[in-house]
């Protein structure tokens, strides 16, 4: 048995983060594609993942934390949505489901170009791995949470004052 299911064990963050990632080609140059799917991830179990190209959005929470690979979050997104859901076998799938999974194949694939990847994460615990000092596809920003953000990690009702 092999899972790349992480558990965190840090601290929550002062500020909330959000990773973008632009995966392109360039110039039809398949090895930076594949530079670009080789990427390290570290996909907390608080991120959610967006994809805004293909309308896709995965809540805090879904996939549980990840160490993996930007193709290998994919894949495992692919695979919960095609493999692990009983209401996307048989007669039941929609033509725009086929379409969709069909999408992130090309996406998986290096096809499908330029794609955003985006992990937001209120407790600023994820990672996606830079290349080199200047990366002009990553960005990363770190704010302020919102109250939403802060009920959904508990920090609302927490009462800090004269604790020792």
């Amino acid at each position: 048995y092999r899972s790349n299911e992480v558990k965190s064990g840090s601290g929550i963050e002062p500020l909330s983060q959000r990773i973008t990632l632009k995966l392109e080609n360039f110039d039809g140059d398949n090895s930076r594609t594949d530079i670009d799917l080789n990427r390290d991830v570290l996909k907390s179990e608080t991120s959610s993942v967006k994809i805004p190209e293909l309308d896709l959005v995965l809540e805090h929470g879904t996939l549980g934390g990840r160490f993996t690979t930007v193709e290998g979050l994919l894949i495992e997104i692919r695979d919960q949505l095609k493999i692990n859901n009983p209401f996307l076998s048989g007669d039941s799938v929609s033509s725009k489901m086929k379409d969709f999974l069909n999408e992130l194949d090309r996406v998986i694939s290096g096809e499908r170009r330029p794609v955003t990847l985006i992990l937001e994460d209120p407790a600023g615990n994820s990672y996606i791995q830079s290349i080199g000092d200047e990366d002009s596809q990553l960005t990363v920003e770190r704010f302020d949470r919102n109250f939403e953000q802060n009920e959904f990690l508990g920090l609302n009702d927490m009462i800090t004052d004269n604790y020792y």
